[in-house]
């Protein structure tokens, strides 16, 4: 019922839709991935109001490489759903939806920091788990497991904090 909803209300937007194990999956472009949201969580039909989790999968073989995945709620409905983006890897962004969601704001940012991929818009891109000299992204498939990381000095960050890297 709800894949139908979707269908009538967003047609070519979807451009590809999933029911598998009662799972309702979503694949959209990322041109048109804000406006798709922001209905989601604003129209009375869907009123999708808790983003769940954020991530990505990184497919090397493929094309797009990457899928940025959210996982959607809706509390006062009762539903949920998947949304993916692929996102190609020589150009690795997607629209930030902190300005739909707020929970979106540490999650990308891990996004960001594990696997490179830039969410344009969002107000404070920086990595959040890895330390600023950090080298690459480590939950990319081709990062080096043994790779060594440049050697940093130990700060006390209230005395003397760290300067955004961006």
């Amino acid at each position: 019922m709800l894949t139908e909803k979707l269908k009538a209300r967003f047609g070519g937007e979807i451009l590809d839709a999933q029911n598998a194990r009662d799972e309702e999956t979503f694949a959209i472009d990322r041109e048109r991935a804000y406006d798709f949201f922001r209905a989601l969580r604003d129209e009375p039909d869907f009123e999708f109001n808790f983003l769940t989790d954020l991530t990505a999968v990184d497919w090397p073989e493929r094309k797009p490489r990457f899928e940025v995945v959210y996982q959607l709620n809706s509390l006062t409905r009762g539903h949920r759903i998947r949304v993916k983006i692929g996102v190609d890897g020589a150009d690795p962004w997607v629209h930030s939806v902190v300005g739909v969601w707020g929970s979106a704001d540490w999650l990308e940012r891990e996004c960001f920091d594990m696997f490179g991929i830039v969410f344009k818009g969002h107000p404070d891109l920086r990595r959040i788990l890895m330390y600023d000299s950090f080298e690459g992204y480590p939950l990319r498939k081709d990062y080096h497991y043994n790779k060594r990381q440049p050697i940093v000095p130990e700060i006390d960050p209230v005395v003397n904090p760290i300067r955004s890297s961006r």
